[in-house]
């Protein structure tokens, strides 16, 4: 299996992460830039993919990122057969342990659909 290919460099990916955490704490606390937030989604998407690689699921995050992950069948055409989708705040939430992957579904913050579109293994980060 091929290694996941980084577009952001894992000390500044990590540094975002940690910032987006602290950001998220306190409700005086300033929210993130949001290049720093994408800086934060896109990492941690890159990090789910060297953990997990594969095609058989789709994450996305929309505006910020979409990666394929998790070894299976490879999606060639159309919509992927396992498609999880959810917002920023709730996938760096789940990637940083303040939300786990059951309580974001349970809530309907994140949605999943497939057979293979479970990520409770792989988070947190």
């Amino acid at each position: 299996m091929a290694v996941a290919r980084r577009r952001i460099d894992p000390q500044e990916g990590a540094a975002a992460v940690e910032a987006w955490r602290k950001a998220a704490g306190p409700p005086s606390a300033d929210p993130v830039p949001r290049p720093i937030l994408a800086t934060a989604v896109r990492y941690s998407l890159e990090e789910v993919t060297a953990r997990a690689p594969g095609n058989s699921v789709e994450v996305r995050v929309p505006p910020f990122g979409v990666t394929q992950c998790v070894e299976g069948p490879r999606h060639t055409r159309g919509t992927p057969p396992n498609v999880i989708e959810c917002d920023a705040a709730t996938w760096l939430a789940m990637v940083t342990g303040e939300l786990s992957w059951a309580e974001a579904v349970a809530a309907h913050r994140v949605a999943a659909s497939g057979l293979r579109a479970d990520l409770s293994a792989l988070l947190p980060l």
